[in-house]
């Protein structure tokens, strides 16, 4: 499928193509043009658009602003269980960094440029939607276009109603525009939580009715993206957050009943390591091949598509001025988890050896004792356990006083013990601090505190590995592997939250069941023990107990699971705040949320963002608390 800038390339007789899919800052103020292109040709942007290939080009182009989407992660994994910002996880040190929506503290306010940006792209993206819902009525000669006419309108409905999802979530009552936007106005309307549902499901169900079981070009919506958002729509309503979403008991059935046709179209592969590209852990030998970011098969519904063409990697904002790219490109998921070991004995410093780690989403410590390291795969895919040296570093002192190793490209210089198997006597643990060994050994209660060695600072961490892409210029960091939005493995879990809310058992069987599908995945089958810390705050600890299903499943079982099988896929957030475990789980988990205690039952909502309220004509009510 192409990209906008592809498109770009190709409609150079067009007149500034894209103007008519400018939205307003915040649906308010003065638009701009999506793409900057010299007027030689006399053609309309709205005559073109009435033609086959031109709607063609125009359903096209909303997908571009996906990027954008899927990549504003801060509301949706900061400020939950799972992550912190880079630098110590000790509470004496909190004040020093930025931790707005890492805390929810005084900062965190309805002028923060991340919940600024969250809501301007999710209504240009909604906008752009309704472009191609509005503009559909008049394309000319439809004739064999027809069905896919409908097709690519069921398409928009499918984006219209993701972005409405992710917004009413986020801000609760919202402006829901269901036309094009063609002037300027500066009046919000807050449409209730209920009628923004009613009206998801309505598009959903709609799309789901057209939608082809498998889309014409890879990348575009399909029926079981549609069964597959339905169903998580569905099981949040029936939540009925503060009692205003119009959910009842019914909605449980509805998701589970979607939940069951995902499953049936999109089988789970048979090894979680297959889903994700393929790694090694050692950069001396890493390989980045045309099979080594493969999302294409039957456990991915819906994703995000990049490419290693940087042309073609552009989003919404980005145009270039010659070969220079004005803003950025390409996939940064490889970048961003994790902290930095660009200081580590045997680095060459600041390279992409290991991936540009910029430590943007820290996992908690608490978050590795949630993981059986012997079995469970996705432990030794999410996080890096050893360090190597890339280059030789001859006469390393690894602590004052302590004799000069000689330290060869391809020795492991760190590593991160299981929370199972810490290390406990002289013979395992470094030099640095008096063993045998010549790496630094590093306890899960020891990460991220104190400066023990030139091994060992406060920034190094063990690094999430999941989006992991070798050879990326550190330069730029753009990667492009593609971003899996919604995975059959968690309609599996959907099922099983619904039926623990109330849903009859499904095709798979009991909660139980379909719980113990995704675990027994991960571990190796029904034998294989899953055994995660029985206390995960308590970091000195190793006592364990199994997370599989055994009669029955609770909500904080599912909890746990998913943090498990979607650590950093975006969901984490919403998870928080569907089950209402936000402030529990967060302050149990989340050393700074916990430690601070600035987190309130308001942080459920987010704040109406302060360029909304201060443009609009009329009073725009601010959500409570801010």
């Amino acid at each position: 499928m192409k990209s906008l800038k592809e498109i770009k390339i190709e409609m150079k007789t067009l007149n500034k193509i894209l103007i008519a899919f400018s939205l307003l800052f915040a649906m308010s103020c003065e638009t701009e043009p999506l793409l900057k292109e010299e007027s030689i040709s006399n053609q309309t942007a709205g005559a073109y658009f009435s033609t086959p290939a031109g709607f063609e080009d125009l359903s096209k182009s909303i997908y571009p602003l996906m990027r954008q989407l899927v990549q504003l992660r801060a509301l949706s994994l900061n400020g939950t269980d799972l992550f912190t910002r880079s630098g110590s996880y000790i509470n004496t040190d909190i004040a020093a960094n930025n931790v707005n929506i890492f805390t929810y503290g005084p900062e965190f306010t309805s002028g923060v440029g991340e919940v600024q940006d969250f809501w301007v792209y999710h209504y240009k993206a909604i906008n752009r939607a309704n472009t191609v819902i509005s503009r559909s009525l008049s394309v000319e000669s439809v004739g064999s276009y027809a069905n896919t006419l409908s097709v690519r309108v069921a398409e928009a409905k499918f984006i219209r109603a993701y972005c409405l999802f992710n917004l009413v979530q986020q801000f609760g009552d919202i402006p829901m525009p269901l036309e094009e936007t063609t002037g300027a106005s500066k009046e919000v309307t807050r449409v209730p939580s209920a009628e923004v549902y009613s009206q998801i499901i309505s598009d959903l169900t709609e799309a789901e009715s057209v939608l082809p079981a498998s889309a014409s070009d890879y990348g575009r919506a399909n029926k079981g993206a549609a069964q597959h958002l339905l169903a998580k729509v569905y099981l949040t309503r029936g939540w009925n957050f503060q009692n205003a979403l119009g959910g009842t008991p019914a909605d449980f059935t509805s998701a589970r009943e979607y939940a069951d046709k995902v499953i049936a179209a999109h089988p789970m592969v048979a090894n979680y390591k297959d889903i994700f590209p393929k790694k090694s852990e050692d950069p001396t030998n890493q390989t980045h091949g045309p099979g080594d970011q493969n999302y294409k098969n039957s456990e991915v519904i819906f994703s995000v598509q990049y490419s290693n063409n940087p042309l073609t990697n552009y989003g919404e904002d980005d145009y270039a001025i010659g070969d220079q790219l004005t803003a950025d490109s390409g996939n940064n998921s490889h970048s961003i988890f994790g902290g930095s070991h660009d200081e580590s004995p045997g680095s060459p410093g600041r390279t992409s050896d290991y991936n540009r780690q910029l430590g943007n989403h820290n996992t908690q410590p608490g978050v590795w004792r949630l993981f059986d390291p012997e079995t469970d795969t996705r432990y030794h895919l999410n996080f890096v356990e050893k360090v190597y040296a890339v280059v030789d570093n001859p006469g390393f002192v690894p602590k004052e006083g302590v004799a000069p190793i000689d330290i060869k490209a391809g020795d492991v210089v760190v590593e991160y013990r299981d929370w199972n198997n810490p290390a406990t006597t002289l013979a395992e643990r470094g030099k640095d601090v008096g063993g045998d060994q010549n790496f630094a050994v590093i306890n899960i209660d020891q990460i991220g505190k104190i400066d023990e060695s030139n091994y060992h600072n406060q920034q190094a961490k063990p690094m999430m590995w999941k989006f992991w892409e070798p050879g990326i210029d550190y330069g730029n960091g753009f990667g492009e592997a593609d971003h899996p939005v919604m995975r059959s493995s968690e309609a599996y879990l959907i099922a099983a939250e619904a039926i623990v809310k109330g849903a009859s058992n499904g095709s798979v069987g009991s909660a139980v069941d379909y719980y113990n599908e995704v675990v027994n995945r991960a571990v190796g089958g029904s034998t294989a023990e899953a055994d995660m810390a029985a206390d995960p705050n308590d970091l000195s600890s190793t006592t364990a107990k199994s997370y599989r299903a055994s009669g029955s499943v609770t909500i904080e079982m599912i909890m746990d699971e998913r943090a498990r099988e979607f650590m950093g896929e975006g969901l984490r957030w919403y998870d928080l705040k569907r089950t209402g475990t936000l402030i529990s789980r967060s302050k149990a988990y989340n050393v700074w949320i916990g430690g601070l205690n600035y987190i309130q039952e308001h942080h459920y909502l987010r704040p109406i963002p302060l360029s909304e309220i201060d443009l609009a004509t009329n009073d725009v009510s601010q959500n409570p608390g801010y």
